[in-house]
């Protein structure tokens, strides 16, 4: 998960020599509506900043819904770069496909608002990548905190008029958001029917190099738990080769469980789904999509 090995084979994939970093992230940042794929007949839609009280303050998100009728609702976890204009574009997008999606800030413990800009700062760098690790801490490192978050958001979501209460909630996560949406389905399992894990890191801790404690909160140990119907868990290849493991002790855990589940490994980096992304795979992103919206037509609409 965003861990000193995928950032090496990340700059080993990536061809500094055609296009810097930095470049990347400033082309990327001008041309994201041409990197998202929009839905065939999308839905017109209204969306809004918005901020939700928790019981450790009040959480910063954006909200998109389309603009007539009520529809499943979605709660987006964002990678460790946090909410920007990237995942707002992607929540848009979403919500074009019939979905009322709320992004949060999963750092607003600390800080509110944009952590990181992808025009001006590279990941890479000492301080930057200093600085969002210790955001994350709070936020990854502490079960309790994703609970707190992840009532308060679904209780937010079922007092809006675009959503169906009716149905199921999904939840989708990138990076440190994929084991977010593994707790989130165990936290709130009444209401939360599917999900999906883009790039995900820590789904399932077994080394003997981790600690007991993070053994012991491990995301797959709750799959008991959930009441989910459809999830999707796509593996980028440099995550996989670190270890090969995960993939097969996730998907064991949710087929004990009863729950349908989808696992891939894509032919593409870490970090492969959001336009920002240096290593961002336009097919690659296109097809884990596409597989999302099946996993969400499966879990909430079918």
């Amino acid at each position: 998960m965003c861990d000193d090995l995928t950032e090496h084979s990340n700059d080993e994939a990536f061809d500094v020599g055609a296009l810097s970093r930095r470049g990347f992230g400033a082309m990327s940042l001008a041309a994201l509506a041409a990197c998202t794929t929009s839905p065939e007949n999308p839905a017109t839609i209204v969306e809004r900043e918005v901020e939700i009280q928790t019981a450790d303050g009040m959480l910063d998100a954006h909200y998109a819904a389309p603009s007539s009728g009520k529809h499943p609702a979605v709660l987006v976890w964002p990678d460790i770069m946090g909410l920007r204009p990237a995942f707002r574009l992607m929540g848009k997008r979403l919500a074009e496909s019939g979905y009322a999606v709320l992004t949060v800030n999963p750092f607003y413990r600390l800080q509110k608002g944009q952590v990181f800009d992808a025009t001006t700062e590279k990941f890479s760098d000492a301080p930057v990548r200093t600085r969002l690790v210790g955001l994350m801490g709070p936020t990854v490192g502490n079960p309790e905190n994703t609970k707190k978050d992840a009532v308060a958001a679904v209780a937010w979501l079922d007092k809006q008029k675009e959503v169906d209460t009716s149905k199921g909630i999904g939840t989708t996560g990138y990076c440190m958001g994929g084991p977010l949406v593994m707790r989130t389905m165990a936290f709130v399992p009444n209401r939360v029917k599917a999900g999906g894990s883009f790039h995900g890191g820590g789904l399932a801790v077994t080394a003997t190099t981790a600690t007991e404690a993070q053994r012991t909160n491990s995301p797959h140990l709750l799959v008991p738990q959930m009441q989910s119907k459809a999830v999707l868990i796509a593996v980028a290849q440099n995550d996989d080769q670190q270890d090969p493991t995960v993939k097969d002790t996730v998907k064991a855990a949710f087929t004990a469980k009863g729950i349908p589940v989808e696992v891939e490994v894509y032919p593409a980096q870490h970090g492969w789904c959001p336009p920002d992304s240096q290593v961002f795979d336009q097919v690659q992103a296109d097809r884990a999509w596409g597989r999302l919206l099946a996993t969400f037509q499966a879990g909430l609409k079918a």
